[in-house]
C-alpha cells in the first residue's frame, strides 16, 4: 500500500515537473511578430495515469500549445495586457485528453514580448501613426478642395487664374465650369457619408424636383404635419419656419 501511494506520488511530481513553465512561440495579429509564453499546466486526475509520466506530460503540452495557438492570431501584441487576459481565460478552461480513462487538466500562463518583437511592434507603431497623420492631412486637404470647387464661382475662379488664358472663351465655360462643380458638390467627407447624410441628399433631389412654389408649400405643409404627427415639435417648428419664409419670398420672386 505504501508502495503504491509512493509510485502514484512519484508519478503525479514528475508530470508537474514536465508542465511547469515550459515556453511557447505564438503567432499574433501582425506576421513577424510573436509572443512568447510561459505556460504552467495542472493535471487534475489523480494517478494512475493511462501511460507513463513523460508520455502525459507531452500530451498535455501538445494540447496547451494547440490551444494558444488558436487564440493567439487575433492577439494584438500592442495591447499586450489584454492578450494576457484573453489567452489566459482560455487556458484556465478544463480540458482533457482523448485517452482512456481520459486526464483531465488547466494551465495559467504569462505572456511577454522578446527584444526583438518589442522594437518590431515600436516601429510598427511610429509607422501607422506617420500614415495616419499623412492620410488625415491628405483628407483635410482632398476635403477642402472639393468644398470650394463645388461653387462654380470658385471653380470658374480658379480657372482664370491660370496663365495664358483666353477670355474671351469665358462665356462658353458656364457649362462646363457648372458641371464641374456638380461633380465635386458629390463628394462627401469621410464623417459625413452615413445614412442619415444620404437621407438629406434623397430629400434635397426630392424638393428640387418641384420647381413650383405652389408645390413646394404643399411638401412643406406636409413635412410639418408629418414632424407634428411623430410628435418632433421642435422639428416642425423648424419646418413651419422654412415654409413660411418660402411663402414671404414667393410674392417678390413672382414681381
Amino acid at each position: 500500500m505504501a508502495s503504491t501511494r509512493w509510485s502514484r506520488r512519484r508519478a503525479r511530481s514528475a508530470v508537474r515537473r514536465g508542465l511547469t513553465r515550459f515556453e511557447v512561440r505564438l503567432r499574433s495579429t501582425c506576421p513577424g511578430i510573436g509572443f512568447t509564453a510561459r505556460i504552467t499546466g495542472t493535471v487534475l486526475t489523480e494517478p494512475p495515469y493511462p501511460g507513463t509520466a513523460e508520455e502525459i506530460a507531452g500530451a498535455v503540452r501538445t494540447a496547451l500549445r494547440r490551444a494558444t495557438s488558436e487564440v493567439s492570431t487575433d492577439c494584438d501584441p500592442d495591447d499586450l495586457a489584454s492578450a494576457q487576459d484573453v489567452l489566459g481565460q482560455h487556458l484556465a478552461r478544463q480540458r482533457q485528453l482523448p485517452t482512456d480513462p481520459p486526464v483531465e487538466f488547466t494551465a495559467e500562463l504569462t505572456l511577454d514580448l522578446l527584444p526583438d518583437d518589442r522594437a518590431a511592434v515600436a516601429a510598427l507603431l511610429a509607422a501607422q501613426r506617420q500614415q495616419a497623420v499623412a492620410d488625415i492631412l491628405r483628407r483635410q486637404k482632398t476635403d477642402a478642395l472639393a468644398a470650394e470647387l463645388a461653387d462654380p464661382a470658385a471653380l470658374l475662379v480658379r480657372w482664370v487664374e491660370r496663365e495664358s488664358v483666353d477670355w474671351s472663351k469665358l462665356s462658353g465655360l458656364a457649362g462646363d465650369v457648372t458641371r464641374i462643380a456638380q461633380v465635386f458638390a458629390q463628394h462627401r467627407p469621410e464623417d459625413e457619408r452615413t445614412v442619415e447624410h444620404a437621407a438629406v441628399e434623397v430629400l434635397r433631389d426630392f424638393l428640387a424636383s418641384f420647381p413650383d412654389p405652389a408645390q413646394k408649400q404643399m411638401l412643406y405643409t406636409l413635412l410639418t404635419a408629418g414632424m407634428t404627427s411623430a410628435q418632433r415639435p421642435q422639428h416642425a417648428a423648424k419646418a413651419q419656419a422654412l415654409l413660411n419664409g418660402h411663402g414671404a419670398a414667393d410674392p417678390a420672386g413672382e414681381s
